[in-house]
């Protein structure tokens, strides 16, 4: 199961026990659905746990079932029908609607806090998604109508988030890529599980981000360590075949041993090996003084 899938699972388990939540929720699915106008609603579905939810969230909103509902034990994309005329008007007046059905959102259905975030919940279980966090940061809100798009876009504004938008194949986005932003979203429709998963994915991401940075960071001190190395190599094997390592006054022979013995060791281990130990700043005195030995 795709972490979407997961997500929207935890989402169809949050309770519908306030009517004016019911109603809140169902808006959001039915604006957000793939039809809803004057002749039908129909929403499609590949999810088990919203279909499940569907004729529960409607009989609790409007007190009402679908006309046409997948067969027992279906699976893939399934269809919820609603064609009645009936039933249509009434779900239209429960948004103050019935005389002409529009694409808006009524924001008189939407003034408490707990009844925004079951429409939330609702226009992401019939439009939304979102990516695993452990490849990128991504969750959305798609629909077809620009109108809704725009103003739902104000209502999650109100709401305190920071969404951006876009057209895509013909349609309109609401997304967030900032994984906090993701959290605050997730946790606010009812989905806590999934919202620390993305924190924990972005916790390991760091951590291993910062794994590499001190990887890298070796690495490149081992590169320079070896480097200064074979220069000081060089140089000993000069000293040694023109004026011979017995030449060196004491510290500088012991400074030139302790290099030929110890290849790869840094400055702070050399001086460390010193007898006695010496300070970095002096054995790195010492190996410039031998760089410069005899040169002139």
């Amino acid at each position: 199961m795709s972490f979407s899938s997961e997500t929207k699972s935890e989402l169809c388990r949050a309770g519908t026990a306030k009517e004016c939540c019911a109603l809140a929720e169902a808006y959001g699915v039915l604006l957000y659905c793939h039809s809803f106008d004057r002749r039908e609603i129909r929403i499609i579905t590949a999810g088990d746990d919203f279909a499940q939810r569907l004729p529960k969230l409607f009989r609790r909103a409007f007190g009402l079932s679908f006309d046409v509902v997948p067969a027992e034990g279906a699976r893939g994309k399934r269809t919820f029908l609603i064609t009645d005329p009936d039933k249509l008007y009434r779900i239209s007046a429960a948004f103050g609607q019935e005389s002409s059905l529009s694409r808006h959102v009524n924001f008189g259905i939407l003034e408490n806090d707990c009844c925004r975030a079951s429409f939330l919940r609702g226009a992401f279980l019939a439009g939304g998604s979102i990516i695993d966090p452990d490849k990128r940061y991504h969750l959305e809100f798609y629909t077809g109508h620009a109108a809704v798009s725009r103003e739902v876009f104000a209502l999650m504004l109100e709401m305190g988030f920071t969404p951006r938008d876009s057209r895509r194949s013909g349609g309109v986005i609401i997304y967030f890529k900032q994984s906090e932003a993701i959290e605050d979203v997730l946790t606010t429709m009812g989905a806590p599980l999934a919202a620390m998963g993305v924190m924990q994915s972005k916790m390991l991401k760091d951590m291993n981000n910062a794994v590499n940075r001190r990887v890298n960071c070796d690495n490149a001190n081992l590169d320079k360590i070896v480097a200064a190395s074979g220069e000081q190599l060089a140089v000993i094997r000069r000293i040694e075949r023109e004026y011979g390592l017995t030449s060196l006054p004491e510290p500088l022979l012991e400074t030139a041993m302790l290099r030929i013995a110890n290849p790869e060791a840094s400055l702070a281990e050399l001086a460390r090996l010193a007898d006695p130990p010496v300070s970095k700043s002096c054995m790195n005195h010492r190996l410039k003084k031998l760089l410069e030995y005899k040169e002139d």
